[in-house]
């Protein structure tokens, strides 16, 4: 954890069941050429250690010896064979059984006959066939066989002192062949099954391996596996990203290292499992995160998989839900009630044209007053609505305030010293022009409302970072928030001016988190207001 198309394409270990491969096969025959390489040296030294089991004659003797290495060369050929992988496989140990039952049918002749039980040799042969060629050509095997005694036995009796009431040990060493053969077969059936059904099942369990791989990389949140120790086992880029921390591949690393309030919270856990499930922002990052912890029961306590659910995102879920919600809201807003407000604004309007007395034309004034101000929230919370219709671009700082002041200065008719600006020429930043003179407008116009009004009451400064990100703040000279009220300042229809829709600092937060920057309120060292606005990163030219 720390790499229509097929099904194979999309999971590389996937494969399909099969018989023995080649490979195996070859591999196997190789083995079976082994123990006949050794059974051939071992009938080499069968007349020099045991030659009184050669009654006949001295010249069996001699033959047995020349038929021992006349197969013990033909082994050596097959060996040969097998290395080079001459032939076919199955070819290969047709050859070899043939051989072996030639061979041992003339050694079983010249050793004494069916009396010295070299015949039983072919019992590990027809075995090690049947479980390598896994078939009923076993059973063709054993009947080769099977005809080869007993017509090593018939030659026996006819030219020499073999009886004929010895056909009945033949017959059983025949059977035997037979029943070995059979018993290979079957065996080698339930061998194959066995063999089909592993497969598939290592093939089933790497599918699933590699799909939970796939799945926990692609997760946007953080995976942690931790042993019993504390030791990270295996981690993903969800991970890395909210602890800022790079996991070494290949190599181990304790959680302390990578986290100390993890393992705090990890140590914790172990005592009481009830503890987890906290929200909270991780050091070195400040990312917010839920952190569970899931035990991974193994033959008592093993470790745990610790989840870091990114809070952010499903912060920034549920902040799309809300604007299509909004989207809606404002649209519905826009017809039923704007509407109905210029009737009665313009009905209003021409009522106060005819003649009436004082009390009538105070009474005109306030219905006029109110759809005004009524008109003014729709529009403000239309203007939420727009957040997402942003076109980003780069904006210098020092043109763009000095526009916006002049303008201000001209509406609110006060004059340009009480703006103080402390903004560097080359200072820009990325955002969308409308959003940013409306949050700046709204900002530098709340200043303007609650300042001294004298020269300096507003000061506008704008610094760079060392990692090239800006931070504007805008800081008056007035009484500044009460405690109270600092905790809503951002909420909607919170305001704390009866003239005031209280939309306006709520829809500078929403079109600056549009444009991937933050602000935030701070009292000024002198008890004034004082906002300011961390935009993001990406404001090069």
């Amino acid at each position: 954890m720390r790499d229509s198309p097929s099904v194979t394409g999309t999971f590389p270990y996937l494969q399909t069941a099969a018989p023995l491969s080649q490979e195996s096969l070859w591999r196997s025959i190789s083995f079976f050429n082994l123990y006949r390489l050794i059974l051939g040296g071992v009938l080499l030294l069968v007349p020099t250690l045991f030659g009184e089991i050669f009654e006949r004659s001295i010249l069996h003797q001699r033959l047995f010896f020349w038929v021992a290495t006349a197969y013990t060369v033909l082994v050596l050929v097959s060996v040969l064979a097998v290395v080079l992988r001459k032939s076919r496989p199955m070819l290969q140990l047709a050859f070899q059984i043939c051989t072996d039952i030639a061979a041992v049918a003339m050694l079983a002749y010249f050793g004494g006959g069916i009396q010295s039980n070299l015949g039983m040799l072919l019992l590990v042969s027809l075995a090690l066939a049947g479980m390598i060629a896994r078939g009923r050509i076993t059973l063709l095997f054993a009947a080769l066989a099977s005809i080869a005694m007993l017509l090593q036995h018939g030659f026996s009796v006819l030219t020499s002192d073999a009886t004929v009431a010895q056909y009945l040990q033949t017959g059983i060493l025949c059977a035997s062949y037979f029943a070995v053969a059979w018993l290979a077969h079957t065996l080698s059936r339930y061998a194959v099954a066995s063999e089909k059904l592993a497969f598939r099942r290592g093939v089933d369990l790497s599918n699933m391996a590699e799909a939970n791989r796939l799945m926990i990389q692609d997760m946007p949140d953080g995976v942690l596996v931790v042993d019993e120790r504390g030791v990270v086992r295996q981690s993903n880029p969800g991970a890395e990203r909210m602890l800022g921390y790079v996991f070494p591949p290949g190599d181990k690393c304790l959680l302390e290292d990578c986290s100390p309030l993890l393992s705090a919270m990890f140590a914790v856990w172990r005592q009481n499992k009830a503890f987890g499930h906290e929200v909270l922002r991780l050091p070195g990052t400040n990312h917010p995160v839920r952190v569970r912890f899931l035990p991974v029961q193994r033959d008592g306590f093993w470790g745990a998989v610790v989840v870091l659910e990114d809070m952010q995102r499903a912060q920034e879920q549920a902040q799309q839900v809300k604007l299509a919600a909004l989207g809606r809201l404002t649209a519905n807003i826009a017809h039923e009630v704007r509407n109905p407000l210029s009737s009665i604004s313009y009905a209003t309007e021409l009522l106060n044209e005819q003649e009436h007395d004082e009390a009538q034309s105070r009474l005109f004034q306030i219905i006029l007053d109110n759809t005004r101000r009524l008109n003014r929230i729709v529009q403000d919370v239309m203007q939420v609505n727009r957040r997402d219709r942003l076109q980003a671009e780069i904006l210098n700082l020092s043109e763009r305030l000095d526009e916006l002041i002049d303008n201000l200065c001209q509406v609110e008719q006060v004059p340009r010293t009480v703006f103080s600006m402390q903004v560097d020429a080359s200072c820009a930043v990325r955002f969308d022009r409308g959003h940013f003179e409306q949050v700046l407008w709204n900002l530098c116009r709340n200043a303007l409302r609650y300042s001294q009004r004298r020269d300096g009451s507003v000061i506008i400064r704008a610094t760079t970072a060392d990692d090239g990100k800006v931070t504007l703040e805008v800081a008056d000279d007035g009484p500044g928030v009460s405690g109270d009220a600092e905790q809503k300042l951002f909420e909607p229809f919170f305001t704390t001016d009866s003239g005031g829709t209280g939309l306006g600092l709520y829809i500078a937060r929403e079109l600056c988190e549009a444009n991937g920057a933050m602000i935030d309120y701070r009292r000024g060292p002198d008890g004034g207001a004082r906002f300011r606005i961390q935009f993001g990163g990406n404001n090069e030219t």
